[in-house]
This record gives structure tokens, sequence and C-alpha cells, in this order.
């Protein structure tokens, strides 16, 4: 199994997804969705998704080898279509949009006076932005490789053939002088791959095969450098002769598609796209849109196929939320599509769609009805984009071309129009919103837990309570892995809070998962970053899958040496499956000792 992680989603590729527990997943405190589409089991998180995805990394065994292809896997071939797409182009994405974000600024400077296009100042940021377009072939070869399991480095080299001056310049030679090139008798085509997409795509995908059918007969004594150089040997020529011309005339032909698409029906793609994409993300369905865009980027220096479609789709998105966010009478509801809203008209729509739209269905027709009437409009106009950026309405400035400001306007347009008229169907839709429930609005009162009712956790450690808000890690302080206390330390001694089994013991032994006889599953996380100590400073007293009952010890820590090594003890104690209960009361600002009621859980 590997993970991976986008701006808002935890990405993993399972051997087998039938053991994920999905409906825990949805229901889970911090997770807006869960997607199983496009060859990737996908988490929804949000912003925080680096933080969950460092904790993750910290808590189990993953590795960075896609294993989609293993044998035993069972997934139809367009799902592997994509599953290998998005593999390929999702990792190179950052390098084109800061490079796309770079030329958009320089055209805007460019644009209002502020740098001249003749100066050394515009020659030295010009080839910076393009840099990482020019060199694409070298970039797709090193995530090629890993979908396709072969060495990273040696298909760099295949890419570094493409691409090496000398080739370029016996090309541009040959074609001054209306003459040809051969190798090995054959004819080279003239083509420059600077920028391209395809075929170095299939050239690193013919090298996985002669790699290893190198590593097959090369006897191990010379392994080291007999298969790299057999490799270098079969796979470069066979690139230059025959898959590199190959793959050069089948993105010519892509990139001829689309533009006689554009001359008799532009406004269909983008109408397709700007109503679509909703659907198309939840599906994978929009990694296919990638390639297509850069190879018109790469062909033609304007892409109308994947940009301005997803741009204003994107922006419908914010204008139905934010419909919600004024509507809604539900206050959790008012708040997250008051926050998500935003994100989305800046290009991060997954909250928004997970959140909001998807969870009341009528916001997502919204959303589509303002997409399409967008992509309609910003087709009939010929709008596209000139630059590589994720599409939100930071993008705009990737609109502006060489003929002035006429594209970006009609850009600008059909956001207004995406927006607007989103939000007017949203409003007009409404929601079937959950009923709100009004009770202990005001002030903050104490809380105080009969301890002779049920539902009662009690505190595992001897120590002052505090809110989760004071915990330094975002994980625990954004409630992302459940709700609860945290408890500063006294004493270096953990024990159970509740009746019940030990169902995680971390070899790290700084945490510990209890879940109660009535189901409720506790995390006690003892320190922060405490797991990078490898169980040093810490002793079990139990096992996984042991039976205990409150009261009895399960762990002991030395506090002085660790935080000697510099770690803060503050422990969370969290109620993972938070969602299953209508209330999580905890006390905080106390001093408690162990067996003190600690949290309250109502369902």
């Amino acid at each position: 199994m590997s993970v991976g992680h986008c701006a808002t989603r935890l990405r993993f590729n399972l051997k087998n997804d039938k053991k994920a527990d999905t409906e825990f997943l949805q229901n889970l405190k911090g997770v807006v969705g869960v997607v199983n589409k496009g060859g990737q089991y996908q988490v929804v998180i949000g912003s925080d998704v680096k933080n969950v995805y460092k904790q993750l990394l910290e808590l189990g065994s993953f590795n960075n080898n896609d294993v989609s292809s293993e044998k035993g896997e069972d997934k139809g071939i367009i799902t592997k279509a994509l599953d290998t797409i998005a593999g390929i182009f999702f990792p190179i994405v950052p390098a084109l949009t800061g490079a796309g974000m770079l030329k958009a600024v320089m055209a805007i400077a460019v644009a209002l006076g502020w740098l001249s296009s003749k100066s050394s100042t515009y020659q030295f940021i010009n080839y910076i932005g393009d840099t990482a377009f020019y060199f694409l072939p070298i970039l797709l070869a090193n995530s090629a490789a890993k979908k396709f399991k072969c060495n990273e480095y040696a298909a760099m080299a295949i890419g570094g053939v493409l691409l090496h001056p000398t080739f370029t310049t016996m090309v541009a030679n040959a074609k001054k002088a209306g003459e040809g090139l051969q190798l090995l008798g054959l004819p080279v085509s003239l083509v420059s791959y600077g920028s391209s997409v395809v075929p170095i795509i299939l050239a690193v995908w013919f090298m996985s095969y002669v790699e290893r059918l190198a590593d097959k007969i090369i006897p191990g004594t010379i392994k080291l450098f007999g298969v790299p150089l057999l490799t270098l040997m079969i796979v470069a020529p066979v690139t230059l002769i025959a898959i590199g011309p190959l793959g050069n005339i089948l993105g010519v032909g892509l990139g001829a598609g689309v533009t006689f698409l554009n001359a008799y029906a532009s406004w269909l793609v983008p109408l397709l796209v700007g109503a679509l994409t909703p659907l198309m993300v939840m599906t994978g369905m929009h990694y296919g849109l990638i390639p297509i865009g850069i190879n018109m980027l790469a062909t033609t220096g304007y892409d109308t196929v994947a940009g301005p479609g997803m741009m204003v789709s994107n922006i419908a998105q914010g204008g139905a939320s934010l419909a919600v966010a004024i509507r809604a009478k539900n206050k959790d509801v008012k708040q997250l599509a008051g926050s998500v809203w935003i994100t989305a008209v800046l290009g991060i729509t997954e909250p928004a769609m997970y959140g909001i739209s998807l969870r009341f269905k009528k916001p997502l027709y919204a959303a589509m009805i303002g997409g399409g009437a967008a992509g309609l409009f910003i087709g009939v106009m010929g709008v596209g984009r000139y630059a590589q950026v994720a599409p939100g309405l930071l993008a705009l400035p990737s609109f502006i071309g060489q003929d002035g400001f006429a594209n970006v306007i009609y850009a600008a347009i059909g956001c207004a129009i995406a927006f607007i008229v989103s939000f007017i169907a949203s409003f007009m839709l409404g929601i079937d919103e959950p009923e709100q429930d009004t009770k202990g609005s005001g002030d903050k009162a104490e809380v105080v837990i009969d301890v002779a009712s049920s539902g009662v956790i009690y505190a595992p450690i001897k120590g002052r309570t505090v809110d989760l808000k004071e915990v330094s890690d975002p994980v625990f302080a954004d409630g992302i892995m459940g709700q609860g206390v945290a408890i500063i330390p006294e004493e270096g001694a953990v024990y159970a809070p509740v009746d019940g089994v030990v169902s995680a013991l971390f070899d790290t032994k700084h945490a510990i998962g209890i879940t109660g006889d009535d189901g409720v599953e506790i995390l006690i996380h003892i320190g922060i970053d405490t797991v990078k100590m490898n169980g040093r400073c810490y002793t079990a007293h139990i096992q996984k899958d042991q039976k205990v009952k409150k009261g009895d010890k399960l762990l002991e820590f030395d506090m002085k040496a660790i935080k000697e090594e510099g770690y803060d003890l503050i422990t969370p104690v969290l109620i993972l499956n938070s969602s299953d209960y209508a209330e999580v009361l905890g006390i905080t600002d106390k001093d408690i000792k162990v067996g003190d009621a600690l949290i309250k859980i109502a369902k």
C-alpha cells in the first residue's frame, strides 16, 4: 500500500480496497468525504491534510511504490488508465503550476508597462518560467518510471536524450539544410521534443519491459552496470527512431482534434467541462483532462479544454456554497458553508463539494447549472489560458495573452456568470438541512458530570486538564481525530479510563487505543511527536487485544527523560468516534486525579 496527498486529500493505493472501513471514515471528525474512484482510495480532509498526512506516516508503515497494478487487482481498463494518468501527471503539477503562475505574473507586468519584454530581467524570468515546460519530458520520465516500475534515473536519462543540445542542434541544422538524419542506417524524424508529453510516456513504458528483460538475462555479477547499459543501448535508439516520432504524431493529432472542435463547436467542450467537472472529480475522470490541457499548451501554447471549464466550475461551487451560508439556519452548516466557498473560489473545491454540495445535493445541481452557463459563454468567446495553473480565481492572470486583455476580460465575465448563476440557483433551491440544536446557547458553562450516569470517561492520568486548542499539534487542536480534552501530566503513569479492550498499542508505546464495552473508542496520546522516541522512556503493562478494567495500569513513562529530550508531554484524550454521539463534553481547567470523571458522552 502507498499513500500521498494533494491540497485537500489523502490518496491511497490499496491492495484490497474492500478492507477499508469507509463508513467509519465518513463519520470521523475532520473527514469531509471519502471517494473510491479512478484507481485511488481518497479521504478528503481539507486544508489540514498535510498535518494529518504527517501523523499518518508516523503511525503506519507506507511506501512510495504504486501497487495498483500488482497481481490480484481487479480493476477495469478505464480505472487502470485513469490511475496511470493520475500517477504520472499529479506529481509534476506543482512544478508546472509554479512556472505557470510566474509566467502569468510576468504577463501582467508587461501588460501594465512595469516590465519591458526587451529587458534582460524579462529574458531571465521568461526562461525560468519556461524551464519546467521545456524539460517536461524529464519530469514526466521520473513519474512515469514510478508508475511503470522501472528505474527513475535511467528513465530521466532517456528524457535527456530527447532534449540534449547536440540532438536539437542536429535537428535544426538538418531542417535548415533540407537534409535527413540517420541512426544505425535508419531515418530519425526531425522532431523537437521540448515540452512534449506523449513521446516520453511511451518511451518509459517501453523501457519498463526492456529493463525487466535485461534484468533476467544478464548475470548477477555484472547486473550493476549491465542492466542500465543494455537498457540504454536499446531504448534510446528505438525512442529516437520509432517511439518518439510516433508519440509526436499522437500528440499533434490530439491537438488537431481539439482544434477541430474549437473551429466547429467551440462552445461544446467548455460547456461540458463547466457543468460536469464535479462529477468528473468524484470519479477521478478529470485526470483525463490534465494531459490534454498540458499537451495543448505544449503544442499550441493555448489551452481551451481543461483550464477554462474547470475554473468556472470551481467558482460555481463557491457561489452555490455562499448561498447555503446565507440561507441556512443550522449553525454548523452555515459556518461550514461560510468558509468552504472561499476555498472553492480559489480553486480547492473538495471541502465545498463533499461538505456541502454532495451532502445536500441541491447545491451540486446549482453549481452544475452555473458552471455550464459560464462554460457556454467562454466557449462561444473562445477563451483559453496560456499557462498551467490551479483552476480558480487566482488563475485569471494566466488568461492574459499577447493580444491584449480581451481574453482575460471574457474569462473574468465567465467567472462572474458562474458565481452569480450558481448563487441564485442555490439560493432558490435551498437545502434540506438538519435540525438546529438550540440547547446550550450563550457563554460556555462549566461542565458537571454525573458519575452515576452512563457514558462517563474517567481520567487516565493525574494532572491539569486543558482544552484541546492548547495542544501544539493542529491535528489534535482542531479536533480532526475526534473531540476530547488534554491533560498536562503530573505523574508518569496511564490507567484504563473505562472497562474495555486494548484496541491499539503502538510499537513506540506513545499511544494507546481503548474500545469501551459500550463501543466508545478512546485514544490516549502521551506527548507530542513522541513517536520519534521509538519507545524509549515508555514501559507497557498490557498487550493489544487485552481486556482491561477501569483503573488498570496500562503503561508508565519517564516524564523527566522525555522532557529533557525536548518533547511536550501534554496528552490528548480523544473520542475517535465522536460523530456517533450528540454530545462529547469534557472538563477543562481543573486539577484531576486518576479515576475522576473527565468526559461525558451522550447519544
